[in-house]
């Protein structure tokens, strides 16, 4: 249990572990939840079912106290702040849900608050790293001996590159889009984000470029073997995953000799949104672009303006202190 185990041999879940499941599909049905964020609330959830398990309680009976004593056991393991407010969200929506079905009448979370999070800011490349980036997916080389292949496999690593930059995609977006988005050469396509909302994004020329080049080599090497998606694969999702993406993206900063360690495909997110804010967009005008239900999600990336103007004004404003 929280990523200790058990040691006493006692893991056994609450016997009414199938209000879990109804609270999963109803995530699932009504909200549009992902698989993975499912999968999320189920380990979260799961982890505290066996904590009321070895407390005698099943999920529609527990209390403040169950929750208040879950949280202390979670510090005391050396979780973060952060797993800590998730697993708690989990909780607390699963509360809700129980009430909404009648099952209890009382919100056992309504007096618990929070831990606190220090709100980190978000990790980006500069415009500089970027192009060093886009031109090591211009040189990119997969040891394969077909060129027609060969070939595909660059515009592919350029195309993914190109659009996730002009546009600032979840990386689970950008793996999953469909061909069509792209099929009549569109300035602008639709994007179905979290919760099922959808979006549209508008691509730039390089990213217009790319895919005109991409798709075409796609045809070449598929042929007649046809896939619903952009980017497909033979995995069971039927399309490149966001675990391929990631090491794809690694292999790009070794040979633009970027330090590897320092990117993530939320880097290249972060990177769309703080460059845009540098250059003068609007923050709502970001805010659309990404994706994000609540502005408060976008104001993290003012921090870049922020630090912008204060440059400014240390290296130009005539009083500036003379060193």
């Amino acid at each position: 249990m929280t990523g200790r185990g058990d040691k006493s041999g006692s893991r056994k879940l609450p016997t009414d572990i199938f209000r879990l499941d109804a609270f999963l599909e109803m995530l699932s049905a009504e909200r549009g939840a992902a698989q993975n964020t499912l999968e999320a609330y189920t380990r979260d959830l799961m982890d505290f079912g066996m904590l009321l398990s070895m407390r005698g309680r099943d999920f529609v009976a527990f209390n403040s106290g169950d929750v208040r004593a879950y949280l202390a056991l979670m510090e005391a393991n050396g979780l973060a702040a952060s797993t800590a407010a998730r697993r708690l969200s989990a909780i607390r929506q699963f509360g809700h849900f129980l009430m909404s079905e009648n099952v209890r009448d009382d919100d056992p979370c309504s007096i618990i608050e929070a831990p606190k999070l220090a709100r980190p800011l978000p990790k980006t490349v500069s415009v500089d790293e970027v192009d060093q980036l886009l031109e090591a997916a211009n040189r990119y080389g997969a040891a394969i001996v077909d060129p027609d292949k060969q070939a595909y496999r660059r515009a592919r690593t350029v195309c993914l590159m190109e659009v996730l930059y002009a546009t600032g995609l979840r990386v689970s977006e950008l793996v999953s889009l469909p061909l069509a988005a792209v099929a009549r050469g569109e300035r602008m396509i639709n994007v179905r984000g979290k919760g099922g909302r959808e979006r549209v994004v508008p691509l730039n020329g390089p990213a217009l470029g790319a895919i005109s080049i991409y798709v075409q080599c796609r045809a070449d090497v598929l042929g007649k073997n046809t896939s619903p998606w952009l980017f497909p694969s033979r995995g069971k999702a039927g399309h490149l995953t966001r675990h391929r993406f990631a090491q794809l993206l690694k292999e790009l900063a070794v040979l633009a000799e970027i330090n590897p360690d320092s990117l993530s495909p939320h880097t290249l997110r972060h990177a769309f949104a703080s460059h845009l804010l540098a250059n003068g967009a609007d923050l709502r005008a970001v805010q659309q672009l990404l994706g994000h239900a609540d502005i408060s999600t976008t104001q993290i990336y003012t921090h870049i303006l922020e630090e912008r103007l204060r440059e400014l004004v240390e290296t130009h404003h005539p009083l500036r202190s003379k060193k």
